[in-house]
């Protein structure tokens, strides 16, 4: 999940797995695999970095959630 802020300066939450595009249209658009947009304040490079900031941090906690030694793929 990532926080962005809306052109009227409220706050949300978006669910960075589910971002399609991210485009300048002057504003920041970003939309969602579902079809749903949000026109925000942030640049597109700022969308980029937090969704790969998300990323990186849910691939540590799951690198570290899974230290078990034992092979389980199947």
């Amino acid at each position: 999940m990532i926080k962005v802020t809306r052109i009227n300066n409220t706050q949300l939450i978006i669910n960075a797995d589910w971002i399609e595009t991210v485009e300048a249209t002057p504003d920041t658009v970003i939309t969602l695999t579902n079809g749903r947009k949000y026109v925000v304040a942030e640049t597109v490079e700022d969308i980029i970095n937090r969704v790969i900031e998300y990323k990186q941090k849910t691939f540590i906690l799951n690198r570290t959630i899974n230290t078990s030694s034992i092979n389980d793929d199947k």
